[in-house]
């Protein structure tokens, strides 16, 4: 059995280019203050050797750990992946994320955190102190946690928070909730609808109240009346099944509804077929999210494409760039778009009842 080749390291490339480990470490971190001899003498023997520069090396300057820290909840994430009912939002912050991390010479760490427990500071804490990332990505609703940003920024590291507009520490982004839920009524009004219903999710998230303002601000616009037509939901399955009934249940029920989360308008879908309702000819659905299963419904669902992966990928970029270009003085705003689907149709002339 052969021997196994030794992998090549900083050291390897320090003797061989006869300088230091801290010339090496600087020459791999683009630092400024090496000359470009030195600099054209370490990269020869980089290139020679096929040496591959990791974490270790880089942190060797001592300035950065070439980390990025992203969290989510805990209890909902394992709820996510245990219930396998294809969101995939864990997986598009991976997505855009990493491979954007990556692309800099970094790399992002997922971390699940107790965010709704009083240990939420030992919690954050423990996963700062033991990777030292450089920075941090908060996802909603806990990037509009007073507890967890001030703690954020009592410590000193730089941070996104996805899904906030409000004035305060830490990179702000949003995806466009107002706008997009703006486009899925215009789509509708465009397809001859006035009796347009909205499902609203929680207002412990931000985004939810955002979503409502659009449908509302396009509604007033077209100069149609929202009196009656707003049911809220947690995001769920189950809270969209009484919400799609309630609006149903109106003497003058809608002839479309926006639900706010995919598994409401999976619900809704459910409780137009319990009715005998056609979609989209007797009722017209739209979706947020665009998670993988609204394809596959029958008919596939029209639905605003959430852009978690472009909008993970610009905080990583937004976190490495930080002392150069400083913290962005307005929100960040990376917008989705409408995929339109076989679930909205012509609004009904003559409505089923």
């Amino acid at each position: 059995m052969g021997r196994r080749r030794q992998s090549v390291t900083i050291k390897h490339v320090a003797a061989d280019a006869g300088v230091s480990l801290q010339t090496v470490s600087r020459v791999i971190n683009n630092e400024p203050n090496v000359r470009p001899a030195m600099k054209e003498k370490v990269q020869a023997s980089i290139d020679k050797l096929g040496y591959v520069p990791s974490i270790a090396a880089q942190r060797m300057s001592g300035s950065r750990s070439y980390l990025i820290l992203a969290i989510n909840d805990r209890d909902r994430t394992i709820a996510d992946w245990q219930a396998r009912d294809g969101r995939d939002w864990v997986d598009q912050m991976l997505l855009g994320g990493m491979l954007t991390a990556a692309e800099r010479g970094y790399r992002m760490i997922f971390e699940l955190v107790d965010t709704h427990s009083d240990h939420v500071e030992r919690e954050l804490g423990a996963a700062i102190a033991a990777l030292q990332p450089d920075g941090v990505i908060v996802t909603p609703p806990h990037s509009e946690n007073p507890q967890i940003t001030g703690f954020l920024a009592e410590s000193g590291i730089p941070f996104a928070r996805i899904g906030s507009t409000e004035e305060g520490p830490g990179i702000r982004m949003t995806m466009g909730d107002e706008l997009l839920a703006g486009k899925a009524t215009d789509h509708l009004i465009e397809l001859g609808h006035t009796r347009i219903g909205f499902i609203a999710g929680p207002d412990e998230y931000s985004l939810a109240g955002w979503r409502v303002d659009g449908w509302r601000e396009a509604m007033a616009n077209a100069e149609l009346d929202c009196d009656g037509l707003l049911e809220k939901g947690d995001f769920s399955f189950e809270s969209g099944l009484p919400a799609a009934r309630a609006l149903l249940d109106r003497a003058d029920p809608p002839t479309a509804i926006i639900a706010s989360s995919d598994q409401m308008a999976l619900a809704t879908l459910d409780v137009a077929k319990e009715r005998g309702l056609h979609v989209p000819r007797d009722l017209s659905i739209v979706s947020f999210d665009n998670t993988p299963i609204v394809r596959f419904t029958t008919p596939a669902l029209t639905a605003l494409d959430q852009p978690i992966a472009r909008t993970v990928a610009r905080a990583v970029e937004l976190l490495i760039d930080l002392r150069k270009d400083g913290i962005p003085g307005a929100p960040v705003v990376v917008e989705g778009e409408l995929i339109v689907r076989g679930s909205t149709g012509r609004a009904p002339s003559d409505r089923k009842r």
